[in-house]
């Protein structure tokens, strides 16, 4: 009996511990507790402090150095579609110059969509958008590079500049054709700071 208070007690208690915390920090919070010394250390998560708390890394003590990161994602979309993106015939106007001034603009608002993201001072962005036509298989291929000499690296940029640049031919082109695919977005590759040049195989 008393063991079954205890149970139903501490559950209240947790509860009332987590009723405004976010789900992924809870989960992050038990696996935390679950761990044992013997287990292996894994690659600890730096946004996230023991307690739970998001907050923005300090990054002072770091050394400036040359960060790039290039990033890459496609619009799938039926023939048709890309035909009028081709044509220039979309009628909100150029789908690629608009994109491609979108992809740049995610890239410096970066710090304003993701909390957690330094601020940085950027050398370069750079956005490229192709047209792919192979039969059925159509779509807008994206790729964004961004630099700049800093304590942090561009990865999130240049998947901020892909993204926007993605979104906005969507936005462009969604009234005549609604089915088309955002994917592929990921980092290529990055070159800086402690974990050096990476490049996806």
């Amino acid at each position: 009996m008393l063991q079954c208070l205890h149970r139903q007690t501490s559950n209240i208690l947790l509860r009332q511990k987590t009723a405004h915390t976010p789900l992924a920090i809870v989960a992050l919070r038990r696996c935390l507790s679950s761990s044992t010394p013997n287990e292996p250390s894994s690659p600890a998560l730096t946004h996230v402090d023991s307690e739970g708390n998001a907050h923005m890394v300090d990054v002072g003590h770091k050394p400036s150095t040359l960060r790039t990161a290039v990033a890459r994602g496609r619009v799938l979309m039926p023939s048709a579609t890309l035909e009028l993106i081709k044509a220039d015939k979309v009628k909100k106007g150029n789908v690629l110059s608009v994109a491609q001034i979108a992809g740049i603009q995610g890239a410096k608002s970066c710090a304003q969509l993701i909390p957690l993201c330094h601020p940085l001072n950027l050398t370069k962005v750079s956005v490229t958008l192709t047209t792919v036509q192979s039969g059925d298989n159509c779509a807008v291929e994206i790729e964004a590079t961004v630099k700049c000499k800093g304590e942090t690296g561009v990865e999130m940029e240049a998947l901020s500049a892909v993204s926007a640049a993605a979104l906005t031919v969507f936005d462009m082109c969604k009234a005549v054709c609604k089915s088309m695919v955002i994917g592929g977005i990921r980092v290529v590759e990055k070159t800086g700071g402690k974990s050096g040049h990476w490049r996806q195989d």
